[in-house]
């Protein structure tokens, strides 16, 4: 196992928000949870997936919600975690962040280290998605549920002993997080060390490090970044205009920014539901999900989420490839039936045809 310190988690928020696709919550709560891991002088460790035992058990963890209600109580989140543990009749050997994001992949760090487990290098979806259903376990048909949900403080902590397919856990967790102000803890899909070693999207924080000491240490941060990942730059400009909405356990945003530099006199638009779905240069379609589209500061090439993003803000889109398991037949389903039910009907085409 690898010990992680300060540096490496402050890395690891960074990194982890660049495959956000401006989701996965405010980098700035992932920032307070590394230092609330120092300071109580918690041990994290992160384990390769072909370390762990075969029939060991490993907990995806995560908050589900709004964006822009994203708060955080480590205590809170132990007990939802451990009240998932009481109902299985045994101890989790591990945890495991449900998807890329600067908060949302620490909590899982946050809950594994106060536990004195380890995180696993994996995530299930290689970026950050909308839907709690929305992840390659659900290729790989492997159950979300059992499932507990807490509030923020968790006061309120529902046991979700089984549920007719995925989705229907999505509208579980969604329903529940839309009652307690927009956000909610949920510890679900217990993977074994086996599906561990195939499921989830494998060495994603290990990678999401690489790319946050990059931010840190580069020059010219965002070129680094793009080489690191394979990615490119769908447009440069200065934000013109955000419409906000946070409803029903979402914040929907819309952007539209205005060229700078080799994209003067184009316009760019983004369109959000929590993550950043699909992205149009001068009316054309540019980029959808499940690639990645994620807004990055232009000087410090770190992300700006969505629901921080604000008039006046200058910008770079950076476009990168999904994961190829998003890319087969049940992925591209999974995620166009999520599209469609956000007002997104443009049929799927690869980032790098599009930009062509």
């Amino acid at each position: 196992m690898k010990p992680l310190n300060r540096q490496n988690l402050m890395d690891l928020v960074d990194g982890a928000a660049i495959f956000s696709a401006g989701g996965g919550g405010n980098p700035e709560v992932g920032y307070e949870i590394v230092d609330k891991l120092v300071e109580g002088r918690y041990a994290v460790r992160l384990v390769d997936p072909f370390d762990v035992p075969d029939d060991a058990a490993t907990v995806n963890f995560a908050c589900v919600g709004a964006t822009t209600a994203v708060a955080y109580d480590g205590d809170a989140a132990v007990k939802t975690f451990q009240t998932l543990e009481e109902f299985l009749g045994k101890k989790a050997y591990a945890t495991i962040p449900v998807e890329l994001g600067g908060f949302n992949t620490l909590v899982a760090v946050d809950v594994a280290a106060r536990l004195g487990l380890p995180v696993v290098d994996a995530d299930g979806a290689g970026r950050s998605v909308p839907e709690v259903h929305l992840k390659v376990y659900t290729i790989d048909g492997i159950p979300l549920a059992p499932m507990v949900v807490a509030d923020p403080n968790a006061q309120n902590v529902v046991i979700v002993k089984e549920t007719a397919d995925s989705r229907s856990a999505e509208r579980i967790a969604r329903t529940l997080a839309a009652e307690w102000g927009h956000s909610a803890y949920t510890a679900r899909r217990i993977l074994t060390g086996k599906e561990v070693k195939t499921s989830p999207i494998l060495h994603s924080l290990s990678r999401s490090i690489r790319v946050g000491a990059l931010l840190r240490k580069e020059v010219d941060s965002v070129g680094a970044v793009l080489r690191e990942i394979k990615g490119v730059k769908l447009f440069e400009g200065t934000v013109d205009k955000v419409e906000r909405e946070t409803k029903a356990g979402f914040t929907y945003t819309e952007v539209t920014l205005k060229g700078t530099s080799e994209d003067k006199g184009s316009r760019f638009e983004l369109r959000a539901k929590n993550e950043i779905l699909v992205a149009y240069k001068d009316r054309k379609l540019v980029a959808m999900a499940p690639d990645i589209i994620t807004s990055v500061d232009l000087q410090t090439g770190k992300c700006r989420t969505a629901e921080k993003i604000e008039k006046e803000d200058r910008l770079v889109v950076l476009g990168i490839p999904a994961p190829p398991k998003w890319r087969t037949s049940k992925g591209l389903e999974l995620w166009k039936d999520v599209l469609q039910r956000s007002g997104i009907r443009v049929a799927y085409v690869p980032i790098e045809q599009l930009v062509k």
